[in-house]
């Protein structure tokens, strides 16, 4: 055995031994009450907020530079809010459900009731563009539900890791919410460990591998995925208003978002206006890039060779490349891997940037002739993660809602649905498998367990239905499979 093969298994061994020290604990615990529960989400919210300024550090030490606002407002607020949300609403959501029953059931004493059993132990393979925000979400739904935790963070993300690992261990015992980090090797042995569910949040191509490995121990998925979300803008929109948000969401995080608009459907007749107004709004709120606090660097250079790869994928295939660069900066001589907003126009399908999701500031436009068109081109492709549409036009985005399918819409502006703890997030096909937030979030980290209580009295005799069967059953049969 070589010394990585070695090592491997020693992580793997570790892996399984911690699975099985967190079910022992959580079958001991049972049931799980609402106040353990409370404590574990607070513990977890106070980790978060104690290590706010640390986290900040990290990221923007991983990512080579991310403003400190922004890992605010995405990981961190993005991570208290479902923590407050789990806490304010677990006692709700864990009561029993009463379900009706078959006349006359009820009315001679029987009950149909669902109670919210969690699940045992749950793992979470977290990506590397908001790793703590995809961590933490979950891990709010997971706690609340009344599971215990093993969750691996990305490799690409070393710093924020590693610093999540030293926290979870000063919080919670490695019985309750652990940490691992590793490699892809270790990722991968990590998939196959037999949970008593998985999210994993990343690649759809990576999501494949994840869901083979899971089959093997039938475990049950959460895959929250990507793709290309389009953006429609109508011809009733306010080009002004839909170009800056649109811009804001696409330069967020450099675009290294699995909600980003990856590209846009603009009116045949608008498009020149709409590419002026997608430069007039990233000039306003980046006038210069390198130096700029505001502004986040791509993750690496192999991520920033694949978008330039792209780019001249589509130059050379024929497409109008505009490079948003309003200092005029030199991005060949820079020690970051910051790259200005590229716009393509008149992609085409050839192209390498209208196949793959792009994850970072390159955005193509292309144009329709009518909202049908639109329609027929989204509806062509495999369906995204999210679905942005712009405009006044009621009928038209009624006909945009229910035409399309994907796992979720903003209208008006791009990414805002899942910031709302109170909607369900996930995708739907390549984009993703199930969803959580909120009450939906709960209940997916939870076993939803069938309870039914008969009376004393023979039901199944008084109906007919106990042999030796006679007239009385065939009686019984023939008014309950009468048409």
């Amino acid at each position: 055995m070589t010394i990585a093969a070695d090592a491997l298994a020693r992580d793997t061994a570790a892996m399984q031994a911690l699975l099985e020290k967190q079910r022992a604990a959580f079958t001991a615990e049972l049931p799980v009450s609402a106040a353990v529960r409370k404590d574990r989400l607070n513990r977890a919210l106070k980790l978060m907020l104690e290590h706010r300024e640390a986290f900040k550090k990290a990221l923007s030490d991983d990512f080579g530079h991310r403003p400190a606002e922004m890992t605010d407002i995405t990981d961190i607020m993005g991570s208290v809010k479902p923590l407050k949300h789990a806490l304010k609403h677990v006692d709700e959501w864990m009561k029993p459900e009463r379900r009706k029953l078959d006349f006359p059931l009820g009315l001679l004493g029987a009950k149909a009731i669902v109670e919210w059993q969690p699940k045992g132990v749950v793992g979470v393979i977290a990506p590397w563009n908001f790793p703590i925000n995809l961590t933490f979400a979950p891990l709010a739904n997971i706690l609340a539900a009344g599971n215990r935790a093993m969750i691996k963070p990305s490799e690409f993300t070393p710093a924020t890791s590693e610093l999540m690992r030293t926290a979870f261990a000063q919080y919670f015992d490695e019985a309750e919410v652990a940490t691992v980090v590793g490699g892809p090797e270790v990722g991968k042995a990590f998939s196959e460990l037999a949970f008593d569910h998985l999210i994993f949040t990343g690649a759809t191509s990576i999501a494949r591998h994840v869901m083979a490995a899971a089959a093997k121990n039938l475990v049950p998925l959460t895959l929250e995925l990507g793709g290309k979300s389009p953006t429609v803008i109508s011809r009733s929109a306010d080009i002004a208003s839909a170009t800056e948000r649109v811009a804001m969401g696409k330069m967020m995080n450099a675009g290294q978002i699995c909600l980003a608009p990856d590209y846009m459907l603009v009116p045949q007749e608008k498009e020149a206006e709409i590419v002026e107004g997608l430069k007039a709004a990233t000039t306003k709120m980046y006038p210069s890039l390198l130096a700029n606090d505001d502004y986040t660097s791509v993750i690496s250079k192999r991520h920033r060779d694949r978008l330039e790869a792209h780019i001249e994928d589509a130059r050379a295939k024929g497409a109008e490349i505009v490079e948003v660069n309003p200092a005029n900066e030199d991005f060949s001589k820079q020690n970051t891997n910051k790259m200005p907003l590229t716009i393509i126009r008149n992609p085409t399908d050839e192209m390498t940037v209208m196949q793959e999701e792009i994850f970072g500031p390159v955005l193509p436009v292309k144009s329709y002739k009518s909202v049908e068109d639109a329609i027929g081109y989204i509806n062509s492709k495999e369906r995204p993660l999210g679905l942005y549409w712009f405009g006044t036009d009621a009928g038209e985005e009624r006909q945009m809602l229910d035409k399309t399918v994907s796992g979720g819409v903003t209208v008006n502006d791009v990414i805002f649905h899942v910031a709302q703890e109170d909607l369900p997030f996930g995708g739907i096909g390549p984009a993703g498998m199930g969803n959580y937030h909120g009450h939906d979030g709960f209940k997916t980290f939870s076993h939803a367990k069938s309870i039914y209580k008969q009376p004393k009295m023979d039901l199944a005799g008084l109906a007919g239905f106990k042999p030796p069967y006679g007239e009385k059953t065939r009686k019984a049969l023939a008014r309950e499979l009468k048409g």
